[in-house]
């Protein structure tokens, strides 16, 4: 088997579909790449038996074949060499192969094709289209909320619910819970999974440039995605998600109104001062005036800022962990925000204030941190 491919092509391909790969692996072939060859297609495969990705590229050949190539020193190689094109001479019964550039030979030893583990097949699945920027989109807004509990595994994901009228988007971690709504896209029937977060990573990193329309296909036990020359397969977490509409609070009358930078800011360089094991900042609320303030007994150290803000309601301290807080503010594009709360040891819920994007919807909830007295 021969073919000729750019290297630079070669490696782009190869880095979109490299974070796959684990660093330990229980089967040795996962260290490899498969490489696929029908007519002018080269088809790339990587696996980790939870999650496989596959990428086509253009090349130069005139038989078909199959070969595995050790992932991390192909990389090693393409990375030292300028754009020019490379062959790649194959051997059949050794998987011997022989890379020729422009200024020399490289040898190195392969595996037989047929030892890669073979792709699931997806069995009566259900369709959805979603534009790339869009989901990445969701995933950028979601996957910082999903947990690492490995003794709640249906919380180390994202929860899609996919309905008639819109999409959903859920990740929680029973601190803080985001939900994500865009009524511009819709499925044909309703239908829910839990997709882990590795599969969300590698997608949102390639997805972020795309222009194109994803093909979502899922049934029980797996989900695919594809889009321009790439697509990704990945075993759904198996679970039911918890009930997360049931802890969103409905009555909340205290409303403070905030320009979204400014508490930002003011909530990285206060929480300086926290205690390194709660992170917690007081917010404190009268009238138009917002006090941040923060302290660790244990090193004397304190700070507190004052900030002018829109507040609706009775006048309120609460505590919550500025991690959290952070995170959450720097996922939200608005230029102004609103924190709903009702009481000091209830849930608050941030949404953006005034005019949101169309077609989105999204609401984050933070639990409170309790305040020493």
């Amino acid at each position: 088997m021969k073919f000729l491919v750019s290297s630079s092509d070669l490696l782009k391909n190869l880095q979109g579909i490299g974070g796959v790969l684990n660093s330990s692996n229980t089967l040795p072939i996962l260290d490899n790449f498969l490489f696929e060859i029908k007519g002018k297609a080269l088809t790339i495969s990587a696996s980790d038996l939870e999650t496989t990705m596959t990428s086509v590229i253009e090349v130069q050949s005139k038989e078909d074949g199959t070969i595995c190539i050790p992932a991390r020193m192909l990389m090693d190689i393409l990375k030292a060499f300028p754009e020019q094109p490379l062959t790649f001479d194959i051997d059949d019964k050794t998987s011997a192969i022989e890379i020729s550039s422009d200024n020399g030979k490289y040898k190195l030893s392969g595996f037989s094709g047929s030892e890669f583990p073979k792709v699931p097949t997806m069995e009566s699945p259900s369709k959805a289209e979603i534009p790339a920027e869009v989901l990445a989109k969701a995933i950028s807004k979601t996957i910082f909320a999903a947990g690492n509990d490995d003794l709640r595994p249906v919380m180390s994901g994202v929860y899609f619910e996919l309905e008639k009228e819109g999409i959903t988007f859920v990740a929680t971690d029973a601190h803080k819970l985001v939900r994500y709504k865009r009524t511009d896209v819709n499925a044909e029937k309703e239908f829910s999974f839990i997709v882990p977060k590795k599969p969300l990573n590698l997608l949102k990193g390639l997805m972020a440039a795309s222009k194109s329309n994803v093909t979502m296909e899922y049934n029980e036990s797996n989900a695919f995605f594809a889009f321009d020359q790439t697509t990704l397969i990945c075993r759904l977490i198996d679970g039911k998600y918890p009930n997360y509409a049931a802890v969103i609070p409905n009555e909340n009358p205290n409303r403070l109104t905030i320009d979204r930078t400014e508490l930002l800011s003011s909530i990285k360089r206060v929480s300086i001062f926290a205690n390194k094991t709660t992170n917690q900042v007081r917010l404190k609320m009268t009238g138009s005036e917002l006090v941040i303030s923060a302290e660790d007994l244990d090193f004397s150290n304190e700070a507190n800022e004052r900030l002018t803000c829109n507040y609706q309601g009775e006048d309120m301290e609460i505590g919550f962990n500025s991690r959290f807080l952070v995170e959450m503010l720097a996922n939200m594009d608005a230029q102004e925000c609103m924190i709903e709360m009702s009481a000091p040891n209830r849930a608050g819920i941030i949404v953006p204030g005034g005019d949101s994007e169309a077609n989105e919807d999204i609401l984050m909830l933070v639990m409170p941190v309790m305040l020493n007295t």
